[in-house]
């Protein structure tokens, strides 16, 4: 089972939110009372989870709470009282991965932290899924380069630059990219940097 974060400076409602996890099996939930330092402390105990409790949340509480789901790189479920259209958008755009208005109750927080895990699971998935494309794209884009460098100053076709690049590559135990990269350098610094 995760270990779980609670961020409540309602002890009493916290409270309920850790009979919940315990009944559902969680053995490691620490609860913390004390914004203060909030980011620091969370980072020292490094949880799987971290659930936010905001009863009666107010625009500060609310930035407060969606710049610490920014910060940890963790799911968080966050249980408000009440919520507007907006602040509910602030929070998904924050990273929240549950977003829980007047649903505080014991039976529902292993069902809602699951999802949570859930969602911040998937959404980790796309944006290294994402990541990985960008870096593919990049990469692309420089190995076309150096082909056009070498096709131009050696006069060879695309498929002969890609050649030369691949072997220059193994020759040196080197990624093609690397290759590349360290080919379009030097035109540019060859050039003054105008290419």
């Amino acid at each position: 089972m995760p270990s779980v974060v609670i961020v409540d400076e309602n002890a009493a409602r916290a409270s309920i939110i850790e009979a919940g996890l315990i009944a559902a099996g969680h053995e490691h939930v620490t609860i913390i009372n004390d914004m203060t330092g909030i980011v620091a402390k969370i980072a020292a105990i490094a949880p799987d989870v971290v659930v936010i409790d905001l009863q009666n949340p107010n625009r500060d509480m609310l930035e407060d709470a969606l710049q610490l789901s920014r910060a940890v790189k963790r799911p968080v479920a966050m249980f408000v009282d009440k919520s507007d259209n907006e602040m509910m958008q602030s929070a998904i755009d924050a990273g929240v991965s549950a977003y829980v208005i007047d649903g505080l109750r014991q039976d529902r927080v292993k069902a809602i932290l699951d999802m949570a895990v859930s969602r911040f699971n998937a959404f980790s998935k796309l944006e290294r899924e994402l990541e990985e494309a960008k870096t593919a794209l990049e990469n692309r884009n420089v190995i076309d380069q150096a082909k056009r460098l070498i096709m131009t100053s050696r006069a060879v076709s695309e498929d002969e630059a890609y050649k030369l690049l691949r072997k220059t590559a193994m020759n040196q135990n080197r990624k093609i990219v690397e290759v590349a990269e360290s080919l379009v350098l030097s035109a540019n610094l060859l050039d003054g940097g105008q290419s």
